[in-house]
């Protein structure tokens, strides 16, 4: 069903290319050696399947040393309804379109196709070196209850090599009716988030209710949230500013993420300073979906895009908010590329959102930053005690890694895997 892993005795150290960000701790730090893009020459000693030791070595000219990565984060997908794009293509290229389609494939989902492509996805992600994902669940009805039953039993069944976190994705007022309060009791005992959809048009009055009631049960039950906001190119920020109207006469115990936010960029320099501020000062997390929202929004016939939206990660870092990136969906209705790989979405977010790996900021929207808001127990970072947990990339620099998704090893608590 998925690959197993290949023990080995002979696993004693590495000899890689690692980030300067992402190195906690060194012997011998005044030596160490820096590339032009942030890459330090160091060897890792491993024993029982943990980092013993972390020494910087020297790298000459001739030396071509592999690129270091610890193992990646996917913290916005949805597996229950990926590789579905064939059977159900919004050839359209709309949101609306995406979600007509997808309320097609609903009528077709069974346990067993959602089993092969959950299966699928987290083969795939293990493959190219992922270590934790969350993944939003359509959850309403009779279906949403079957791929529940499956994706809880797929959860335990891969958590020995991936670390998977289900929301529950419905409309917001169906977590005020009898059927949502008893899914929102079921995704809190088995350790899920709450989720809903925020987006235009917006009935101010109304959507304040409803989140009135949905932050009262999420906290209630002490579930985190994790949101679709304003995943739009219209009525910029306005469902965040309605959140955060709310939250500002609440006390909220549980975490909360935005995902999306693609719309915030479009408001005026300083309106943007202050809501960035405001979500910050709220503890507000921000996970960014350039692939999906470049391909479904500001699309007008006939006509390329020159606004684009896309949540403004910098001016979110820069306020002190945490962000990740993630792929989003793959080969579905909501967008027709992607495979789960972390590093070809870090080559394709450079020139979209341009965040890059080499600084700190860049690489921690996919490491420090992306565990962080999952609540990981590593935050990705090399230091003693941290687990061999790695993704050995045949490349010396990250523009190399990046241009095409190299060759990779994966390496599991001291083992690589195969």
């Amino acid at each position: 069903m998925f690959a197993q892993k290949q023990t080995s005795s002979n696993n004693n150290f590495l000899e890689a290319l690692v980030p300067q960000s992402l190195i906690a701790s060194i012997r011998d730090l005044s030596n160490i050696q820096t590339t032009n893009e942030g890459l330090c020459p160091i060897k890792i000693d491993l024993e029982l399947g943990r980092i013993r030791e972390i020494t910087s070595i020297e790298k000459t000219s001739q030396s071509n040393m592999p690129l270091l990565l610890p193992r990646l984060i996917e913290p916005h997908a949805h597996i229950d309804k990926a590789f579905t794009w064939k059977d159900f293509p919004n050839l359209s290229g709309t949101y609306q379109g995406a979600m007509k389609a997808n309320l097609e494939e609903h009528k077709d989902r069974t346990k067993k196709k959602v089993r092969t492509r959950a299966n699928r996805s987290l083969q795939l992600a293990l493959q190219n070196g992922v270590r934790a994902m969350r993944s939003h669940v359509d959850s309403v009805g009779e279906i949403g209850d079957k791929s529940w039953e499956v994706l809880l039993e797929i959860k335990d069944e891969w958590k020995p090599l991936i670390e998977l976190q289900l929301v529950a994705l419905v409309p917001l007022d169906y977590w005020l009716t009898s059927e949502g309060k008893d899914l929102a009791r079921k995704v809190a005992d088995e350790g899920g988030l709450l989720g809903g959809v925020i987006v235009p048009p917006y009935k101010n009055r109304q959507l304040r209710n409803l989140l009135f009631n949905f932050l009262a049960l999420a906290n209630n039950l002490g579930c985190a949230i994790d949101l679709h906001i304003d995943e739009s190119d219209m009525q910029p920020a306005c469902g965040i500013c309605e959140l955060l109207d709310v939250l500002d006469q609440v006390k909220i115990d549980v975490p909360i993420t935005c995902s999306h936010l693609s719309s915030l960029g479009f408001l005026p320099n300083q309106t943007l300073e202050r809501v960035a501020q405001r979500i910050a000062n709220q503890k507000i997390s921000v996970i960014a979906l350039p692939l999906t929202n470049f391909w479904l929004l500001s699309r007008y016939e006939r006509k390329t895009p020159t606004k684009r939206p896309l949540a403004p990660i910098s001016q979110l870092q820069n306020a002190g908010v945490t962000v990740a990136i993630g792929g989003d969906n793959v080969q579905d209705p909501w967008n027709p590329i992607g495979d789960f790989d972390p590093i070809a979405l870090m080559g394709a977010s450079l020139p979209i959102a341009q965040i890059a790996p080499w600084e700190r900021l860049g690489l921690a929207t996919y490491t420090t930053g992306a565990s962080q808001i999952m609540n990981l127990e590593w935050d990705g970072r090399f230091q003693i005690g941290s687990p061999a947990d790695f993704v050995l990339l045949k490349a010396d620099s990250w523009s190399g890694a990046m241009a095409n998704p190299p060759e990779r090893k994966i390496m599991i608590q001291g083992n690589w895997i195969e």
